[in-house]
Parts: C-alpha cells; structure tokens; sequence
C-alpha cells in the first residue's frame, strides 16, 4: 500500500482521514440502515433476532398510501423544479457568457445564493416574501393593485404553496447549474460559429440551435441528473415553509419528510423508515441509470 519507497506514503497521509471519515458516518450508517429494515424496530437501534420481519417493512412500505403519496408529491414537484430550473440556469449562463465587462461579478452575484443556507431560504420566504398577512412582501405588491391578501402556505385550491416551495428552490440552486452551463459553453470553439456565420447562420436562435445547444448535450444531461436526484432528496424547503407549532399538514410531503416523521415521529419506527429509505435509494439509483443511458451518458461521441 506504501508503494515502492513509501511513495505512496503522503497520499495516504492526505486522503486517510477523509477516507476513515467517510467510512464511518456514511457507508457504516447506510450498511446499518438496511441491517435495520430487515427488523421490527420501534424505539432502537439495535434491535434482536426476535424481532426480524425480513422483507415485511419493505411490503408495508410499497402498499402504504402516504410513502405512495409522497412519491406522487415528489413527481410533481419534478416536473415543476427540472424544466424551471434547466431553462432559468441556462439562460442565465447564455446572458453572462455574452457580457464584455463585469462578467465575473454578475457570474459572483448570480452563485452567491448557493451558498446560502436552505433553512435561512426557507424562513425568509415564508415570513418576509409570502408571509400569509398583509406585512408579505407578495401581499403587499399585490394590495398594489386592489387584489385580496392570499395565504400563500395554507391555500390548497388552487395550491400557492407550490410557488413558494419552487421559487425558493429555484433561486437557490439556479446559480449553480449556470456556472456548469457556463463551464459547457467556454468548452465550445469558437471556429464552430465562424464556420456557422460563413455558411449565413443567422446570430441568435439559428445559432443557439444548430450550434450552441448541440454542443451543450453533456452538460445538459449532468445537469437534469442532478436536478432529478437533488428533487429526490428535498427536505428542508418543504419541512421549513409548512411545518409549524401544530406539526406538518397532511399535504405536500415529499419522501424524505414522510420518512423522517416515520423514523423519528411518535412511533419512532427505525425498521419502517429504514426500508423505505432503501426504497427511496434504489428508485434514484434506478432512475439515475435510465436516464443516463436514455441520454447516452458517457456514449463516445460520433
């Protein structure tokens, strides 16, 4: 392992702790979750061989209508953050790679919302921006124009809260996709627009067409992979903006939260939640594989 003449030894000096870290409170975590879903495990850890239920937790889990529901509220959510954010980050990336001046700060300013945290986000919308009196910021733009004061988290029909839950996502992570966009479109030669204005492209939409977003295929497929895994994994947008002293209401639940009150709620059920975050772990694996191969990720290109 040192390699010849201890080469190798300050590779592992660096990359050790890093290693023993992450073994230790990821992979052993995760090895002990699935140990879990095998088991009837209410109230512990470490539960005995009394208590093995083997694929038990799994069968209630796929045949419960709230985790089914959850998914539901998953998919939906999909279909509004993807495009969204796709098209928002995109656009952004366009507008930046084309400035003259000033692109590194408009390119700082447009990130700088990655860094922030999700539950500050989360509490900013709801109580300053959609806060459901008259003292929100979209209430008050709205009393502007003589229309009612609307309770943005709490009115199902027709359902506001999901302006607030995509809003806040999409302000936070579109920064990031811009700068892999931007990454993307710094890679494309610029002999390819050359070649495309000898030939009477016109600028603007026939090049974006048959030029720039061709050559954006790669990066347009990491970006909608991680778009749809990191949907899968919401939590602390829907938890923040519609949880409150009363406790979460029965709408809007994505998986992570329906998981995280089976496992921690008052039944503390730790088998149950654990099979269903396997359930939940295998369905991103699996859709993460489709859609790479259904994009040709990784594909040679012609």
């Amino acid at each position: 392992m040192l390699g010849p003449q201890r080469r190798n030894l300050w590779f592992w000096a660096f990359v050790g702790p890093f290693a023993v870290g992450l073994g230790l409170f990821t992979y052993v975590p995760l090895a002990w979750s699935v140990y879990l879903s095998f088991f009837d495990a209410h109230n512990t850890v470490s539960p005995s061989g009394a208590d093995f239920v083997g694929l038990g937790n799994y069968t209630a889990m796929v045949t419960n209508e709230a985790f089914l529901g959850s998914l539901g509220t998953f998919a939906l959510f999909t279909v509004f953050i993807v495009p969204a954010t796709y098209a928002l980050s995109l656009a952004l990336a366009l507008m930046v790679n084309r400035l003259r001046f000033a692109q590194a700060f408009f390119r700082s300013v447009f990130f700088l919302p990655t860094a922030c945290s999700y539950v500050v986000a989360a509490v900013i919308w709801k109580l300053s921006i959609f806060n459901g009196v008259r003292f929100g910021l979209a209430n008050t733009v709205l009393g502007w124009f003589g229309a009612d004061q609307t309770a943005w988290l709490s009115t199902t029909d027709p359902p506001w809260y999901w302006l607030v839950i995509v809003t806040v996502r999409l302000w936070l992570q579109a920064g990031f996709y811009m700068i892999l966009f931007l990454a993307g479109l710094q890679r494309i030669s610029p002999q390819l627009y050359e070649a495309a204005a000898v030939d009477g492209a016109r600028p603007g939409w026939q090049v974006f067409r048959h030029i720039t977003f061709p050559q954006l295929r790669a990066t347009s497929v990491a970006v909608v992979l991680l778009l749809v895994i990191n949907a899968f994994q919401a939590f602390d947008e829907f938890y923040n903006l519609l949880s409150d002293a009363r406790g979460y209401p029965p709408y809007a639940r994505p998986p992570l939260v329906y998981l995280y009150y089976t496992a921690l709620g008052r039944d503390q059920n730790l088998g149950l939640g654990s099979a269903g975050a396997v359930i939940l772990a295998l369905i991103i694996a699996v859709a993460t594989v489709v859609q790479a191969r259904w994009f040709g990720l990784g594909r040679k290109e012609e």
